[in-house]
């Protein structure tokens, strides 16, 4: 059986200039920076990572770059989103991946031609996962963004015949039922990493001991509070912590989505530069207003420490 993770894996956001090109420079300290925060992974070039809006050369680069920053200490293990609407082009990158030395690789749901079933979904993926047999495949469910609404527990039935080297499933959807039920299928073969921070807590209770998340970049203190005191049985203080991170959270949605997250990674001091159109950016004035918010949370504590720039 492929080892499951345990533990906190960042979303990391991709360095970006003024311009709006990648600073591929940057990955290194990044890395130390998730390293030093007791992050056990990094899952790169996904939605936080601006994968999608990246071009296949910058995609390579990228991942080449986090494989040599893990070089020497992997403490920090590579999933890279390898996934796309064209399954050619997913193999181009799954072979990649396997030839730079990532630890796993991950796929998404096509999004424009999507899959009527999960038969279908599970072809899809096959046909990527055979390529790089050597390498434990993730599925990536986010729903909210691929519009393909496949049961995850239909998807592992069809799957677990089909793709030998299938991890498990990057869970970002609020099905608690569907997650479940993957988690206890086949007596608990997959790794079933939950991708929703705002509700982990909700998760760790169904049996989850990993999640991939944004927030995890810049407050992963305060997610292993979280996950401590669960485990302690004091779930008074785990719901307080679940409620700061929500707190948090909201921030991001009355500052514009997905960007404010890189507002909060300058606010912790690594400067991740902004989100590529068309997704909005912080004008200088509302950048002032969320750090007045951010200081109200009143969690400096929480939030992650840099050691360099």
């Amino acid at each position: 059986m492929i080892p499951k993770f345990e533990g906190l894996i960042a979303a990391p956001f991709t360095p970006m200039n003024e311009k709006g090109e990648v600073v591929y420079e940057r990955i290194p300290p990044y890395y130390n920076f998730l390293k030093q925060n007791k992050v056990v992974g990094a899952f790169i070039n996904g939605s936080t990572g601006e994968g999608v809006s990246l071009t296949q050369k910058e995609r390579m680069k990228t991942a080449e770059q986090w494989v040599a920053a893990a070089k020497a200490d992997s403490s920090v293990k590579i999933i890279n989103l390898a996934g796309g609407t064209s399954y050619m082009e997913c193999i181009e990158n799954a072979q990649h991946s396997a030839e730079i030395g990532v630890d796993a690789i991950a796929l998404l749901a096509p999004y424009y031609f999507k899959p009527s079933g999960a038969a279908q979904l599970a072809e899809f993926v096959a046909r990527v996962a055979e390529s790089v047999p050597q390498l434990p495949v993730y599925f990536y469910h986010i729903p909210v963004l691929t519009g393909c609404n496949v049961p995850m527990f239909d998807f592992l039935k069809e799957a677990a015949p089909a793709v030998p080297n299938l991890a498990g499933i990057k869970y970002t959807h609020e099905d608690f039922m569907d997650f479940q039920s993957c988690i206890s299928f086949m007596d608990g073969k997959y790794d079933m990493l939950w991708g929703r921070d705002e509700n982990l807590l909700s998760a760790l209770v169904l049996g989850t001991r990993s999640g991939v998340g944004s927030t995890f970049n810049y407050a992963a203190p305060l997610y292993y509070k979280l996950i401590d005191a669960f485990d302690n049985g004091n779930l008074v203080l785990a719901r307080q912590l679940q409620q700061k991170a929500i707190n948090m959270i909201r921030l991001l949605g009355k500052y514009g989505g997905i960007a404010t997250g890189k507002a909060y990674m300058r606010y912790v001091g690594f400067d991740c530069g902004e989100f590529r159109s068309p997704i909005k950016n912080m004008n200088r004035d509302d950048y002032r207003k969320f750090t007045e918010d951010v200081k109200a949370l009143a969690m400096e504590e929480e939030f992650s420490r840099i050691a360099e720039n």
